[in-house]
């Protein structure tokens, strides 16, 4: 019988194909100099964050050194930066919510983590359509939680019969991450709407409001969205929907680790807000204690800012360019800042082998639940992306 540590580091073994890369990518740059490598392995976002923050950045200041500016806040967040985000998350859902309905948490991980810790008993299973990011697999492993990757079709879109197939007494929630990381998809509003109905239809038989299945909207990339791409407001499909996020990517303000967690307010009302009342103790007793202050600050402040979103679309299409002119077969990612494209002759380890003999790093798709493909990210300048196109073609005619 497998034990919670086994499947830990399973999930571990498989989450460090990405920094291996990563720390592959330093050794080469190292020993060539960084103009002569094509780093496409980690989604680091490069652009700089709004202009906005410039000029929010000196009251911050201001603000720390005032008594206490710097000190504990409540464990949910301050509450008129949970007000202001979730002002921001009402216009982008089309639902009515109010700051109580907003958990401001240490990144979106940390928002998945505090919900796993919350619902999760020994055993229970989270859906989750694949190819995933497979750091979900560490996240409700912690808990004794498992992973239960369901494929999606071809084309990356949800087959809702397979999920509804895969869903037992066990299951605590469904994962969706649309725009999704690896593959660039956005789900459709129908798959969607398909899904939350057989959410529903689950709660409806299984009659034990204590223990409900939820879908969990993991959505850090939902200002990426490209030619007029709908990213549908998945919080009013469903009460039993939470909506977790960052502004990592769209503020690009990684390091300042502010995501959030939204409930529908149905769901509340039907709880008597256990569930928020719950995820804000396991938020401060897991040792968070509370998202970073000036973090928290900055993000209410420029909250409905993005960054610039032209200089992604513009990588997005040279980076389309670049896979088509080398014969390089893909699905042409709609949204986020990834493309998952097949490997030429089927072996992923092989043709990431082989193009870093071109000095270009990419990720093995089997790192993220999808044999025979590559995750590229173009969180890099256009330079680069332009500069593999030789590197591209040549490596995959070694694998034909």
């Amino acid at each position: 019988m497998q034990t919670v540590t086994d499947a830990f580091h399973a999930a571990a073994g498989k989450s460090s194909f990405i920094r291996k890369m990563f720390e592959k990518g330093i050794e080469l740059k190292q020993q060539y100099g960084e103009d002569a490598v094509c780093d496409f392995s980690l989604g680091n976002p490069d652009v700089p964050p709004p202009e906005a923050a410039r000029a929010v950045l000196p009251q911050l200041a201001d603000d720390a050194v005032r008594p206490l500016g710097l000190g504990y806040c409540p464990n949910a967040g301050i509450p008129a930066c949970r007000a202001a985000i979730a002002g921001y998350l009402a216009k982008q859902q089309g639902l009515p919510l109010e700051g109580k309905d907003v958990i401001i948490t240490v990144g979106a991980a940390s928002a998945l983590v505090c919900f796993f810790r919350s619902t999760l008993d020994a055993g229970d299973e989270i859906i989750v359509p694949s190819p995933y990011f497979v750091e979900y697999g560490n996240y409700c492993g912690h808990f004794g939680g498992v992973l239960k990757p369901v494929p999606t079709h071809e084309d990356f879109t949800l087959d809702i019969s397979a999920i509804a197939a895969a869903i037992t007494p066990k299951t605590r929630a469904i994962l969706v991450n649309s725009p999704n990381n690896p593959t660039g998809t956005i789900y459709k509003r129908a798959e969607l709407e398909e899904l939350a109905a057989l959410v529903e239809k689950v709660n409806a038989e299984r009659g034990d409001q204590a223990r409900p299945l939820f879908i969990l909207s993991d959505e850090p990339y939902r200002a990426f969205a490209y030619d007029g791409a709908e990213v549908p407001a998945m919080l009013p499909m469903s009460k039993y929907v939470l909506v977790l996020g960052s502004f990592s990517k769209t503020l690009s303000m990684a390091g300042e680790r502010i995501g959030y967690i939204a409930v529908n307010p149905e769901l509340s009302k039907a709880d008597n807000g256990a569930l928020l009342t719950t995820l804000t103790l396991v938020n401060r007793t897991l040792g968070y204690v509370n998202a970073p202050v000036i973090g928290q600050k900055l993000a209410a402040a420029i909250c409905n800012e993005t960054v610039d979103l032209d200089i992604y679309k513009r990588r997005h299409d040279l980076m389309a360019k670049v896979l088509t002119d080398a014969g390089i077969e893909f699905t042409m990612p709609r949204g986020a800042f990834y493309f998952f494209p097949k490997a030429p002759g089927g072996d992923d380890a092989k043709f990431v082998d082989a193009l870093l003999e071109e000095k270009i790093l990419a990720v093995p798709g089997s790192g993220f639940g999808r044999a025979g493909y590559i995750r590229l990210s173009c969180a890099v300048e256009e330079k680069i992306i332009a500069r593999s196109a030789e590197g591209f073609k040549r490596a995959a005619e070694k694998c034909r």
